[in-house]
């Protein structure tokens, strides 16, 4: 078996984290902010799937990078709405950010395979 690649380990677990955290919001909250965030979620998740089996992988690392900025505006407002609390924002902003910096090196890796 192939190992699985470290970013998508990381994001496999923050997503069971970040699922189970919007589970817990507020009832007027799960369907404008829950449903948004868990399908940026899993569309993350799903992409970089498809980036590991993709020849084409710049397309789809630059829409996870768009993804994972959405998905930063959305905990930013559900902190701010308390839907969040601070330690909850403060984890999920590190993991997002430590898989950022691992998407653009991926990114960066690509662009140096085309020079």
């Amino acid at each position: 078996m192939i190992p699985e690649p470290p970013l998508f380990v990381l994001w496999y677990d923050f997503s069971k984290w970040l699922l189970d955290k919007t589970e817990k919001f507020p009832k007027k909250a799960r369907f404008t902010f829950s449903n948004r965030i868990d399908n940026l979620t899993l569309d993350i998740i799903e992409g970089i799937i498809e980036a590991r089996y993709s020849r084409q992988k710049k397309d789809i690392l630059r829409r996870i990078d768009l993804h994972m900025e959405k998905l930063r505006v959305l905990l930013r407002m559900c902190h701010d709405f308390r839907y969040l609390d601070h330690n909850g924002y403060e984890f999920a902003s590190k993991k997002i950010n430590e898989a950022g910096k691992m998407v653009g090196g991926w990114r960066k890796q690509q662009e140096n395979k085309r020079k």
